[in-house]
């Protein structure tokens, strides 16, 4: 039970019941437009130029594999619109539902996985780590990187991703091999991590020293979700990914 839904069950007033809810709102949207940033960040290194709408973030064309042809970033989007703005024709077009809200099933949609966005206050304190952590510099720790992160992908995260001074690709090293690793993305008040694997610790020490005083925001589901309730995040609201058949 997180302290959001202590305070509703001992009832507290039905002022601080509000403040409550109205800071998880801002949260999940800052988290969201956050992540469709760092959507459109990658989209961008692949030759894909993303539009920012009032109520989503969308590409015109296919975006890279395993990332959406749309962001939601209200909860009253309008699924008409966000569909006519993307290729719903195009193998594996996705919509990242940022509310869970929409329902595409009549468009041929199906869910694909239902997830959290998280948050992870600064005043939550930083584990330690024994690894040895910096930013990836070179297109050839890039691709050492991209290996250590999935053995099978190639070519997704590519060298211009490391121009980009609001994203910062993590890796730790055991000598010359990447043995954990995560993407760090800074929006105004956020910053977003994904992509992460082998050493939760040390990628939030290395983003709190990389952009101190930011809060980290993400989204994670099964397993993942809960290694990162286990890094002092809490589950503030609940997101969907639809893909087309």
């Amino acid at each position: 039970m997180t302290s959001h839904d202590k305070r509703w069950h001992f009832r507290a007033p039905w002022c601080t019941i509000t403040r409550v809810i109205t800071d998880n709102e801002a949260l999940v949207r800052a988290a969201a437009l956050n992540n469709a940033e760092w959507c459109d960040a990658l989209s961008r290194t692949h030759g894909v130029k993303g539009e920012f709408g009032a109520a989503a973030w969308t590409a015109p064309r296919r975006t890279p594999p395993y990332y959406p042809d749309a962001v939601t970033l209200t909860a009253d989007a309008d699924a008409a619109q966000i569909l006519e703005r993307v290729d719903t024709s195009s193998d594996d077009c996705s919509v990242k539902d940022s509310y869970s809200s929409l329902d595409l099933s009549a468009a041929g949609f199906e869910v694909l996985f239902d997830a959290q966005w998280i948050h992870r206050s600064t005043s939550t304190p930083f584990p330690r780590t024994e690894l040895r952590w910096r930013r990836v510099e070179t297109a050839a720790e890039l691709a050492a990187w991209e290996a250590a992160w999935d053995g099978g992908v190639t070519d997704l995260f590519l060298p211009d991703l490391l121009a980009d001074e609001t994203v910062a690709v993590l890796a730790a090293f055991d000598g010359s091999a990447v043995v954990a690793g995560a993407v760090a993305n800074r929006s105004a008040s956020v910053v977003g991590l994904s992509n992460t694997f082998g050493d939760w610790p040390g990628a939030l020490a290395q983003i709190a020293h990389l952009w101190p005083g930011l809060p980290v925001v993400g989204y994670e589901s099964g397993d993942d979700l809960d290694a990162a309730l286990a890094q002092g995040f809490e589950a503030i609201g609940p997101l969907r990914i639809w893909l087309a058949q």
